[in-house]
């Protein structure tokens, strides 16, 4: 008996081969970017003299390091950060770098298939595929996509089906993630780099899991800034942060848009638990210097 070919086979098999062919051409303008103290991201070589763009939660510290996909290590300088947008420019020492091709983001439709590419949970160059849920026409802040993003793909890229950055993905919200449209990547990149003008809480923490029926993660405090808006408001190094400004912590993927919405001189109520107890508490955030 003859075997009778499958069109929709053949056809599933030649779109596998072309996202492979689409993730090998698009994985060399994607870096891993690590700093002192853990955490991890992704960003991507906007310009080829060594401009990479991820997000601003990634680099805490001015000074980060950079492994390019082929290995190559540089130490990174934080050249800018944006205040609202959870943005940030590293610039490597480098020439010649294979960079992102950047996609007009307002032209992005509902429906439209989206690639997250980063480095989740410590798995280096990880794909992820979905579709944009809403464009910049619904929200001119954000693009929606389902595509998965998990801790690590932070400062990593939203592709289109042509292989071009249509976003920065930085965080996510319930099941969709979110990130920011290319065309705002691009005029930050440009230059328009406002001032910073979130607020200031003078606390470091680190995001863990909790054995609590309350919520399963929260932000621990370890370091309160003598004098601080976190101190005057009577946190204590120990305290664990479930929410800020009604916004539960629930990972390191959303925690910088709650602390990205503060304001100087603005309240803002904290749940926490303090041995075991919870507490609510309100900060005033203040101005960094």
């Amino acid at each position: 008996m003859t075997a009778i070919a499958s069109p929709v086979l053949a056809n599933s098999r030649a779109i596998a081969d072309d996202l492979a062919a689409l993730a090998e051409r698009l994985n060399p303008v994607i870096v891993q970017i690590g700093q002192k103290g853990g955490g991890n991201g992704a960003g991507v070589i906007w310009r080829g003299n060594g401009i990479i763009v991820t997000n601003r939660h990634v680099v805490k510290e001015d000074r980060v390091d950079v492994w390019t996909h082929a290995g190559e290590h540089f130490t990174g300088i934080v050249a800018a950060r944006h205040p609202d947008r959870d943005l940030a420019i590293v610039k490597i020492a480098a020439e010649g770098l294979p960079s992102a091709e950047i996609g007009d983001s307002s032209t992005i439709r509902p429906g439209q298939i989206a690639f997250a590419i980063g480095h989740p949970v410590g798995y280096r160059m990880s794909l992820s595929l979905g579709i944009v849920t809403a464009s910049p026409d619904a929200d001119p802040d954000w693009i929606r996509t389902d595509a998965t993003m998990m801790p690590g793909n932070s400062g990593g890229p939203l592709f289109d089906a042509r292989g071009q950055v249509i976003g920065i993905g930085t965080m996510v919200q319930g099941a969709l993630s979110l990130a920011v449209p290319s065309a705002i990547v691009e005029h930050f990149v440009a230059g328009d780099h406002p001032g910073n003008d979130s607020g200031y809480l003078g606390l470091d923490g680190q995001i863990v899991a909790l054995r609590s029926p309350v919520q399963a993660t929260g932000f621990v405090v370890v370091g309160v800034a003598e004098g601080g808006p976190a101190e005057r408001a009577g946190l204590i190094v120990g305290d664990v942060i479930l929410a800020i400004g009604g916004e539960p912590v629930v990972d390191e993927e959303t925690l910088p848009a709650s602390l990205l919405r503060l304001r100087p001189g603005t309240a803002a109520s904290l749940a926490i638990l303090r041995g075991g107890e919870p507490l609510d508490l309100a900060v005033t955030p203040g101005g960094r210097a």
